[in-house]
């Protein structure tokens, strides 16, 4: 299907009309943590309204915050990007254009648009007014161009310790948008740059440095997040005012971000949850960084999926969770193969099997796939299945193993429980039981009908695994980390994580990274490709079977 939403549409008609003859968008995340889903979302739409339109898309770092940003964060987002499917040919940084940002700053100075205010930041921010009154002209409003010239350059020498003076722009101290009311264009900061070292001690704002950078590139749609709505009228007087030729000028759009139910996307939120240790990186895996459904699974091609069943609308979203589960289960039922793990291990003694009995039982990797192939599945006298598919004493609709009852173990026989043996602590320790051999799968003992069916592995064959489980990181779909209220211990989910010992049937013993499987009745698994080695096996489930955020 082909995207159709307000965004393409608008394209399609500047394209159409002659008001632009090809398409240039940009996506400018600052370094300062890693990307989320909500990114994915603004990934997916500009460089692919760009590539639909055979146009360009720059992945351009805004690094005009040295104080935040790290080259782990810059490493990050492109590989983010490159692994979401999308190439980045075009990278450049607000950086690289400081000298050109500098010189549109003096230009405003001298055409009387821009002055230099020595006044504290507490004066400058109480004088903005509010909402519903207007603010008050700075002192130093009037002062001539000449003068706000050479304090500006001195700025740029590093005369002026931080935050003793800024440069302003000078619009409209009465204006009923805030962000008009004399916004800040330059702060002075004695701060190395990643990139530019200590060439700079001045670094211009994000409206200045994202407007004109959109200019300087040749941007034909700048596409913004709703919170960017209010900054729209300062990008246009920016475009204005900057003295730049605007042969291609740049319009910026806004659409609805995704927020994501259960989640937080902020990075100042996630970086709150990794100090207060809720969390053990930017790449948990109940996180919905890009990097931790990475590692927890999620392939790109169903990120993209759902950034596209999401679609691109005028209004802010929330998404459940539960919806991007959706997504992963529907790729996973069709292509990962089958395979069968036992948490909490009951072991099973085929007692009326010789000690030394083995085989091996045919079964399909998918079971609706004949394609994908099939394995074998060894057999033995001695087999685990679920602790949870045995009851002493079951409730009346209960389908699995009772004493004195029968189940089908799955591709294989069906076996009937002829003894509990208990442990010290009064739990079955093991059981006995007898094996119908006339009732094997695939052939004429599949005529044999029992009502339950239950996955298991060979005892002696089986391999150990760590297998971790999740679940939604928050108990509610609104998390709010800001006002304390409801602490965050009400907030978090304190079962988000189980860790819980399995043994696998042995086909699993040379799983790689990026490759799942759906481990039957549980779920779909891949291996951690941090903490998984071929000597000790970490499986983090990807989802399970059933939505994890019912109720």
């Amino acid at each position: 299907m082909v995207a159709d939403d307000f965004i393409r549409r608008i394209i399609a008609d500047d394209l159409a009309s002659g008001k632009h003859s090809g398409v240039v968008t940009r996506f400018p995340p600052e370094p300062n943590g890693f990307l989320h889903i909500g990114h994915a979302k603004s990934i997916c739409l500009n460089f692919g309204v760009a590539a639909e339109n055979g146009g360009s898309c720059y992945l351009r770092y805004d690094d005009t915050n040295p104080v935040a940003e790290e080259q782990t964060f810059v490493d990050a987002i492109r590989d983010d990007v490159n692994w979401l499917g999308f190439d980045t040919p075009l990278v450049t940084h607000a950086s690289d254009y400081f000298p050109r940002l500098y010189e549109i700053a003096e230009h405003m100075i001298g055409t009387g648009h821009a002055f230099v205010d020595s006044s504290s930041a507490d004066k400058i921010s109480a004088d903005r007014g509010t909402l519903t009154s207007p603010g008050r002209p700075s002192p130093y409003r009037d002062r001539p161009a000449q003068e706000n010239l050479d304090l500006f350059r001195r700025m740029r020498a590093g005369d002026f310790g931080d935050g003793e003076q800024v440069l302003r722009a000078r619009i409209d101290m009465a204006s009923p948008n805030i962000n008009l009311r004399d916004p800040v264009l330059y702060r002075v900061r004695h701060v190395a740059h990643a990139r530019t070292g200590r060439d700079w001690c001045i670094y211009p704002m994000y409206d200045l440095a994202h407007t004109l950078s959109d200019a300087l590139e040749g941007i034909t749609h700048s596409l913004c997040t709703l919170e960017f709505e209010d900054h729209r009228p300062l990008y246009e007087w920016l475009l204005d005012h900057s003295g730049l030729d605007l042969r291609t000028r740049p319009r910026q759009y806004e659409f609805g971000r995704l927020n994501l139910g259960h989640a937080v996307t902020s990075k100042r939120r996630v970086a709150s949850l990794i100090r207060t240790q809720a969390v053990e990186g930017w790449d948990d895996p109940r996180l919905v960084t890009l990097s931790a459904l990475r590692r927890r699974g999620y392939p790109p091609e169903v990120l993209r999926e759902f950034c596209a069943r999401v679609g691109v609308s005028r209004s802010e979203q929330m998404i459940g969770a539960d919806q991007l589960e959706t997504v992963v289960r529907d790729e996973f039922n069709r292509d990962a193969p089958r395979a069968m793990a036992v948490v909490r291990p009951l072991k099973v003694v085929l007692t009326n099997l010789p000690e030394n009995h083995f085989e091996e039982l045919p079964a399909n990797n998918h079971p609706k796939r004949p394609e994908m192939g099939s394995r074998k599945l060894p057999f033995s006298r001695v087999i685990y299945i679920e602790r949870t598919d045995f009851m002493e004493d079951p409730p009346r609709r209960f389908f699995r193993l009772r004493p004195g009852g029968e189940v089908r173990l799955r591709n294989a026989y069906i076996i009937r429980c002829e003894e509990v043996v208990h442990g010290a602590d009064g739990e079955p320790a093991e059981l006995h039981c007898s094996v119908d051999p006339y009732s094997r799968s695939g052939g004429e003992g599949a005529r044999r009908k029992v009502k339950g069916t239950v996955h298991w592995v060979s005892a002696a064959h089986s391999i150990p695994a760590e297998l971790r489980l999740y679940r939604p990181l928050f108990k509610v779909e609104r998390p709010d980390l800001d006002s304390g209220t409801p602490p965050l211990s009400e907030q978090v989910n304190s079962r988000s994580l189980e860790v819980a010992a399995a043994r696998l049937e042995p086909s699993l013993a040379n799983a790689g990274p990026d490759e799942a499987w759906q481990f039957e009745r549980l779920g779909y698994f891949t291996p951690d490709s941090r903490d998984s080695s071929p000597s000790a096996l970490i499986f983090n489930r990807i989802a399970p079977l059933r939505s994890s955020y019912a109720s």
